[in-house]
């Protein structure tokens, strides 16, 4: 049996984690503001919902009072927040407002610092606990994303992996960063592969390819340690 905790589990890649991930049996938390679907699940998986807004200061604090210490095997921290108008015809970055900046690099990064912080406990109590942290190709070098504060946490993601990584070892902690490039999180998980790869061509990744990486990585023995991944589509001008 294992024990889950997944940041951002609501909907899309988060929401194919928490269905896919575990086994009948598993205990999986969803960390997510709004209520997940996957709630309903007769599947033998026993999900519980977390409601927390990250982008507040005492989240942290919060979310580890409710797992109230019980042996987390595997986290992921499946978070990632972007301009408003980050992604679309006529962006710039000049005219980001200052707040929204703030609260980009408090959700991508300060949360993920301060969650694992306070969840480090329920981790060390695993026999072979697992951290993964979804970054983006974004926060790979040589790219050409001009959405700063986007792209500044997906960089910090990374940074933090490597860090954390040598603060664990010695526990036996493996800490793994995933960057994948676009996911066609619009093309539900039972939809299948196939539809992704007929309406993409090959510019955006299916679900089950991530999930199939985290099965992977979450599975190998506390010998081994994946210490990034880096996934572009197979098309991607960006990759």
């Amino acid at each position: 049996m294992k024990n889950f905790i997944v940041f951002g589990a609501s909907k899309g890649l988060g929401e194919a984690f928490v269905k896919e991930l575990p086994d009948t049996g598993d205990n999986v938390w969803m960390v997510s503001r709004s209520r997940p679907e996957s709630l309903k699940l007769n599947d033998g998986v026993h999900r519980y919902w977390i409601e927390a807004d990250l982008s507040l200061s005492d989240v942290s604090n919060r979310i580890a009072k409710t797992i109230n210490g019980v042996t987390i095997d595997v986290l992921i921290y499946n978070v990632g927040i972007w301009e408003s108008k980050g992604f679309r015809d006529g962006y710039d970055f000049e005219k980001d407002d200052p707040d929204e900046i703030a609260k980009i690099i408090h959700v991508n990064l300060t949360s993920a610092i301060t969650c694992i912080q306070k969840l480090l406990p329920n981790l060390k109590k695993s026999d072979n606990a697992k951290i993964i942290l979804i970054g983006s190709t974004a926060g790979l070098e040589n790219n050409e994303f001009t959405q700063v504060s986007f792209v500044a946490s997906k960089f910090g993601l990374r940074g933090i992996c490597n860090s954390l990584r040598e603060h664990v070892k010695k526990y036996g902690i493996g800490v793994t960063c995933i960057n994948p490039g676009e996911i066609a999180t619009q093309i539900p998980y039972e939809d299948g592969i196939e539809k992704v790869l007929s309406a993409y061509n090959g510019t955006q990744i299916p679900l089950q390819d991530i999930v199939s990486l985290v099965k992977c990585v979450m599975n190998l023995s506390k010998a081994s340690c994946v210490k990034e991944i880096n996934i572009p589509a197979m098309l991607d001008t960006n990759a």
